[in-house]
């Protein structure tokens, strides 16, 4: 069933030879199409280039690029050889990369372009074993000192030579057919919100799993297109350049700024965008930018029929028993709500003609799903998407479950929960006792399935603290299980905050709720251990801008907004609307305070690479502004 990812280019490659399998720019912005057969080729040719400059079965390699049609090649070639690639995007920390080259002695890597190749050549000294880097967009350099630089488009020339020589194609197939399913893939270094990075050691086996497990619960068609946005290191994104693989797709490279994502929607015309909830919470802010632009009959023909769109999908969630229950199903009410359900269809569609259409278009007109990862969806984005016809699928999981654990059904799912991986075994349990929790009890995520991790490199000890004796991966997620076995996840277990009255609180869902606003860019809850919760919030500058002129409210520098009684009141205004009893919240899970931040969080300060909020850097970063809070 599983073998290996060059085995699986090859299988579909023979059957679909000249298939589009990627879709690059070139420098002049247009895409450029390349066929399965042309990739086959390229990565092969690199493989056995490679090989000459001394890469063997086990070695590691690292990528240091962003999303570029010669990543796949790169990659590709890698694994053919039996090796494994450690990917990291441009953004990478020069102490980053300094870790994991040096943890993992490789000799050789890929950089992107001649900053990357600076970055890499300035930590020399550091890396005894690095002597050769492999340039793909750049200059040759006549000294780079005792390092070998070689430009990509030579090496690969070299090896298109070694293939088409006797022999070569020969040699290639040999290294292909040798490769094994437990061969480790990728080492993937998860910087994490505290602690030294972890690497992640993922098999083919761990990917390939999930290619057949996706396809049980969303069928990508052979031929759909895949916009390519998120950075292709992540895991995520990496096990949809696999789906492209075992069915026969496209992949688009895009990148997620919503000017250059919506016009490439428009030229690519995709079926498939994997994204990460920001961009959703982006395009959902837009919508609302541009009919503030409209006339004011306009938006309230768009209010009317949004609202009447929201109660449709509400009450087609009771009719199909879509909302998360414990017991059996309300037939009587399911049966009642098909009345409400199929009027408010007719006013919908008038509504579809009317005015959602014209954000539909935005997307192509091809469009079947957007899949989410890298955390959970706020409710409100959710919705609003959900009710005006375009779908989005919350997925779940983690770089050591090579990512995905479980993912919404399709085309219909619970609200708020993911259905796991067929073959993926889940169970919530207390964190402090290990005992398993009941259906709908509160507890940590365990998980056990094809996809977990062979573990992190070189680190028993931190490998044994995280699968225990059954095999089962505890993720550190809160999460509940609901009747049916679908899972939502609620929280974090470290990230509990209790206050002094002993009640126990998860921040992120509160933290989801405030960035649905759209003057809020990010939100941070804190209060442990004290009497009640408070937030550092992030404004939305552009936003809050645009606010203050409408309001007709001057203002003399973008450093004084956080500053503004105006602004103050505004985002408390947000704050008690948006966190308040009226949409599900305790009085004790309301924010009583508040601290306005003048600067976005930043990638390696108070974010980690994966854009994971670092909340013991942000508990000593900003203590003066915490303690302001709760005086």
């Amino acid at each position: 069933m599983y073998g290996t990812i060059s085995q699986l280019l090859d299988k579909t490659t023979a059957e679909n030879p000249d298939a589009i399998v990627q879709l690059g720019k070139n420098r002049a912005g247009s895409f450029i199409p390349r066929s399965y057969s042309l990739l086959q080729r390229e990565s092969r040719a690199l493989a056995l280039a490679l090989k000459r400059l001394g890469v063997r079965r086990g070695d590691a390699v690292g990528i240091i690029s962003d999303n570029r049609s010669e990543w796949f090649v790169a990659d590709l070639a890698v694994l053919a050889l039996g090796a494994a690639d450690v990917p990291r995007g441009r953004d990478a920390m020069p102490y980053e990369i300094e870790y994991m080259f040096s943890v993992t002695g490789l000799s050789i890597a890929f950089a992107e372009n001649d900053a990357q190749l600076e970055k890499i050549l300035a930590l020399r000294p550091s890396l005894p074993a690095l002597r050769s880097i492999i340039l793909i967009e750049g200059e040759a350099r006549i000294d780079s000192g005792d390092i070998e630089v070689r430009l990509y488009s030579d090496l690969l020339e070299e090896g298109l030579s070694i293939l088409d020589a006797e022999g070569g194609k020969d040699e290639i197939e040999r290294e292909i057919a040798m490769g094994n399913e437990e061969d480790t893939a990728t080492i993937i270094f998860t910087s994490g919100t505290t602690g030294l990075p972890k690497g992640v050691m993922l098999s083919h086996r761990n990917i390939i799993y999930q290619l057949h497990a996706v396809d049980k619960i969303i069928v990508f068609e052979k031929g759909w297109k895949a916009l390519s946005v998120l950075p292709i290191w992540h895991a995520f994104e990496r096990i949809i350049q696999y789906v492209v693989l075992f069915k026969c797709c496209t992949i688009a490279y895009s990148k997620p700024i919503g000017k250059v994502m919506l016009t490439d929607f428009q030229r690519v015309n995709p079926e498939v965008l994997c994204s990460v909830p920001r961009i959703w919470e982006t395009v959902k802010a837009g919508v609302y930018q541009n009919l503030k632009n409209k006339k004011p009959i306009e938006r309230r023909v768009f209010s009317f029929f949004l609202a009447a769109a929201r109660l449709r999908r509400h009450f087609e969630n009771v009719a199909y028993d879509l909302y998360p229950r414990i017991g059996k199903p309300d037939r009587l009410k399911m049966k009642a709500a098909m009345i409400p359900y199929a009027f408010l269809s007719l006013i919908y569609k008038l509504g579809d003609k009317v005015a959602f259409s014209q954000i539909k278009e935005k997307l192509g007109s091809s469009f079947v799903a957007g899949i989410s990862g890298g955390g959970s969806m706020s409710r409100d984005v959710e919705e609003f998407f959900s009710a005006i016809g375009i779908k989005l699928l919350d997925g779940y999981g983690l770089t050591e479950t090579a990512p995905v654990i479980g993912l919404q059904r399709y085309p219909r799912s619970i609200v708020g929960y993911m259905q796991p991986f067929e073959g993926t075994d889940i169970k919530v349990v207390d964190p402090e006792t290990g005992r398993e929790l009941p259906t709908g009890e509160k507890g940590e995520l365990l998980v056990r399935g094809p996809q977990v991790m062979k573990g992190y490199y070189n680190d028993e000890e931190r490998t044994r603290r995280v699968i225990d004796r059954d095999g089962f991966f505890h993720t550190g997620d809160l999460a509940i299980i609901e009747e049916r076995g679908d899972f939502a996840i609620v929280g974090r277990v470290k990230d509990t905050i209790v206050l002094s009255g002993g009640e126990n609180i998860e921040p992120v869902p509160i933290e989801n709720a405030l960035i649905a606003s759209e003057y809020i860019e990010s939100a941070v809850v804190v209060g442990q251990d004290r009497r009640y919760l408070g937030a550092l919030i992030v404004i939305d500058s552009k936003n809050v801008e645009r606010f203050l002129k409408d309001s007709n409210v001057p203002y003399f520098n973008k450093t004084d907004l956080t500053e503004m009684d105006e602004v103050r009141h505004l985002i408390d205004g947000e704050v008690q609307r948006l966190v308040s009893r009226a949409n599900g919240f305790k009085p004790y899970e309301q924010i009583a305070r508040f601290a306005l931040l003048s600067r976005p969080f930043q990638v390696g300060r108070e974010l980690s690479a994966k854009q994971e909020v670092k909340r013991a850097e942000i508990q000593k970063l900003y203590k003066d502004e915490i303690e302001s809070i709760f005086i």
